[in-house]
This record gives C-alpha cells, structure tokens and sequence, in this order.
C-alpha cells in the first residue's frame, strides 16, 4: 500500500519534476547561524533585502510557524555543452548556463502551484510554495531532505544531477515521514575554490557575494569595482566556472525539459552585437529571460567590461570605435564601463577622447574612470 510520502512523489513526478523529497521543516539546523555570520561579515554586499529578512530566513518556522514537513524538489538543468567553452573565445560573450532560455521561477513556481494544489486537495492540509524569490533558506533543506549536500562552493551538489539543479519547496502542516539526508562527498576536492577567477571563497563552504561574478554582473547596481574587471574576462551574466568543473557532474544528464535548452542566440553572443542593444531591443531579445530583471544599463555595463578585457585580436579597431559610441550612452553606468573598455582597448583613442570629454562629463563617476587612465 502506498503512503502519503509515496502518492506526494508520484504528485512531483506528474509535475514534471526531476527528483522530489521529503525533510522535517521543524528540525533543528545550523544554516540560520550560518546565515547570521554571512550577514554580519557584510559578505552579502549589496543585497540588503538579506538584512532585511534574516529573522525570517533563519529557519522555515520562522516564516510560518504551522509548517511540519518540506517537500523539496529539482529540475535538472544540465547543459549539453561545455559551459566554459565560450570563455575561449574573448569576442564572445560567456552568460551562465540557467539563463540562456526561459525564467525558471515561473516554470518552477507554475509546476509546483500545480503539485501543491493536488496535495492539498487529496489530503485537506494547508501549502505554501517557495522558488528561489522568497526568505526561504532551499539548499539546507535539500540537504536535510537527502537531495544533495551543500558542495565547498556553497551550491548545493546532487549525486544524480551533479550541481546543475533547480529547487524549490512546498511546506505544509501535514506531518510526513522525512527522508534521509545527504552526506557531504566533497572530500578532498578543492576544484571548484581553485577555479574561481575573484577568489570569492575565504574558505571551504564560504561564500564573499561580494568578490562573486554572478553577484558583480546581476547584484551590483554600481559600477564594477576595478579589481574584479579583469578577472571578469568576457562573464556578462552569472559565472559557471565552479559549478562546470565539480566531478560529481559526469553523472549529471543533459536537461530532458527543453524549456531549459540553452536558446543559440544566447549560447555564446558576439559582444559586438550585445553593446549595441537600446533598451527595446535589449527586452526584445530577453522577453522571458532572468536577464531581462537587471535591465539594459546594468547589462551593457557588463557587455562593456568584457569588451574591454577582449584583447587586441578581436577586432580592436571595430570594439573601440564601439566604446567611443558608448561614451554618448544616456546611462553614466554604461558611459563609465565604457571609459575604462575603451581605455584598455586603445591608450591613445583614450586620450583623444578624454580631452574632449571629460571636462563636459557631469557624472563624478565618469569622471573617476576619466582621471584614472587608461586600464592597465
């Protein structure tokens, strides 16, 4: 005879998802101290919104107290091709694997309404969904759960699925069986802190958001700060690079929802193209996308940075008259990645421009990037 636990599985499955179970919501947990030390570190930077809601972060209880049990699920996302592949080619620009097609918020969030919906119905107990957006801690329990375990990059790492998951979690007050949690089978392994490009990781299972690509590219609203751009190269969305080379992937398969395939036009774009973007076009291109949420100005922020760091053999002459039609951009954020790309292009376009420019620049930001010369 089936159990609740089993029929709740068989209600994912339907769903669409690639792996579902079951933790206790109540258990006690050290991710909220965790969490409390990040923050108290400063370490998420620029993301006040973590600040503003640790208290409820700090355990699933603390959001609704009624919730018993947490059934997490996954998507597998895995890509066919190698994520790190397009860092190779410098006039190209790299976007992180999960962005390079649909928003998987809404897929995740629509697929679990569903499942929860059907739970609630067949057993009368109250939900709530959670994807990603919500104070809502997923990967401690996932973890719990036995999904996976938190790897040294803080991401959480499956066995089945390598650490290219989705997750997201239905709490409810029903009391369900848990499942058994995962044990951590990192090991010895330090790939994934060896290959990060801004040392973002002050030690094992420790995160700097502050010094991490993904949050330079989506997070930061600023100008990037001048000591990460060259480690940047052409990353103009998220950074892969320590999820791509964790060994638990060769048992990851390529993603069976095709909503998660990357889309060509996005596997690896020309930066030529991309810095050309007005902000219509830009949300003509990205309608769907997750790339869509941090706008065009913060986007061509990112395009330009990594024109910058594309090098003399892609085209210098074409890329720095590219910059100098940036210089004119509505946006002091773009006009200032721009300066410092066209800088490190061409030292002499630089000087010519800065003549004209800078003593008519009102933004203080531009000017800094003016005064400070040409990127080395």
């Amino acid at each position: 005879m089936s159990t609740v636990e089993d029929q709740l599985k068989v209600f994912a499955r339907e769903a669409g998802f690639d792996t579902a179970r079951i933790a206790r919501a109540d258990a006690a947990w050290a991710a909220g101290a965790h969490l409390s030390d990040f923050v108290a570190a400063g370490r998420h930077g620029d993301m006040g919104w973590m600040a503003e809601t640790l208290e409820r972060r700090r355990h699933p209880t603390a959001m609704w107290p009624n919730a018993r049990s947490a059934l997490v699920v996954g998507l597998n996302y895995g890509p066919k091709h190698d994520p790190l592949e397009p860092l190779a080619r410098p006039d190209h620009a790299t976007i992180s694997v999960y962005a390079q097609n649909v928003d998987y918020h809404d897929l995740m969030k629509r697929r679990l309404k569903q499942l929860a919906s059907t739970f609630a119905t067949t057993t009368g107990h109250d939900v709530k969904v959670f994807v990603d957006t919500a104070p809502l801690m997923e990967k401690p329990l996932a973890h719990l759960a036995g999904i996976g375990w938190q790897g040294k990059h803080t991401n959480l790492v499956s066995r089945d699925h390598g650490s290219w998951l989705f997750l997201g979690v239905m709490l409810t007050d029903a009391d369900l069986t848990p499942d058994p949690s995962a044990p951590d089978s990192c090991g010895a392994c330090s790939a994934c802190l060896d290959i990060c490009p801004t040392r973002a990781f002050p030690a094992p299972y420790q995160l700097d958001a502050r010094r991490c690509i993904s949050y330079l590219t989506i997070e930061t609203k600023t100008p990037i700060p001048r000591e990460f751009r060259r480690a940047m190269g052409n990353r103009i969305y998220g950074c892969d690079d320590c999820l791509a080379v964790c060994p638990w992937n060769k048992f990851a398969s390529v993603a069976k929802d095709a909503a998660f395939h990357p889309r060509a036009e996005l596997t690896a774009p020309l930066l030529a193209d991309l810095a050309q973007l007005d902000d219509a076009a830009f949300r003509e291109v990205f309608a769907g996308s997750p790339i869509k949420r941090i706008g065009r100005d913060r986007f061509v922020r990112n395009v330009m940075i990594a024109i910058g760091n594309s090098g003399p053999k892609t085209g210098e002459t074409r890329l720095a008259e590219l910059c100098i039609q940036r210089l004119d951009d509505a946006s002091p954020l773009v006009r200032g990645a721009s300066v410092w790309a066209l800088g490190s292009l061409s030292p002499t376009a630089f000087e010519v421009e800065r003549l004209s420019r800078r003593q008519v620049e009102s933004d203080p930001g531009v000017c800094e990037e003016w005064d400070a010369g040409p990127a080395g």
